[in-house]
């Protein structure tokens, strides 16, 4: 009889076990893309104003960059709006000036121009003006195709959520 008790145990915590890590694995499954961004306001001086989005995503090799878009304003002088592109470790080296080619889910083709025009701060870092762009762009997700040498390009999809909240960017101390 004790023997039988330790068998039905056992396979009772082996049940249990098998669920709790197939609905852990379920949440926090690698294959649903996640993309959360935060928008924010700071003020780095008196009369500059930075609002900014910020979040990471990954590009088609599954190398993680993070995509910040950011407004900036300054007394008495233009406003600029700039995507900065940031690879992490392991990612590849970009080429300076490139333009950076966005192309929405309904097929436009949109080119945005390198902001550094000899050397970035650190080779896997692009920046480029969205300043005209962005108020063009549709409500839909984007891809953006980072040239490298040799006519290939890294992509890099943007979801539906990022480009609002670039739009709320946008709007934000307008």
């Amino acid at each position: 009889m004790p023997l039988r008790r330790i068998r039905n145990i056992f396979w009772w915590l082996l049940v249990v076990s098998l669920l709790t890590i197939s609905i852990f694995l379920a949440l926090g499954s690698p294959t649903s893309p996640t993309a959360i961004a935060s928008v924010t306001h700071l003020e780095p001086a008196p009369g500059e104003i930075l609002y900014r989005s910020q979040t990471k995503l990954d590009d088609q090799s599954g190398h993680v960059w993070q995509v910040v878009l950011f407004k900036q304003i300054y007394p008495g002088q233009n406003t600029s709006v700039n995507l900065r592109l940031v690879g992490f470790p392991n990612s590849a080296e970009l080429i300076h000036p490139q333009p950076l080619k966005i192309t929405t889910a309904s097929g436009q083709v949109f080119t945005a121009v390198d902001v550094f025009l000899d050397e970035a701060p650190a080779p896997t870092i692009g920046q480029y003006d969205f300043q005209t762009i962005l108020p063009q762009l549709p409500n839909e997700p984007l891809q953006l195709a980072i040239p490298l040498p040799g006519q290939k390009s890294i992509n890099i999809s943007v979801p539906y959520p990022v480009v609002l909240e670039w739009r709320e960017v946008m709007r934000d101390g307008a």
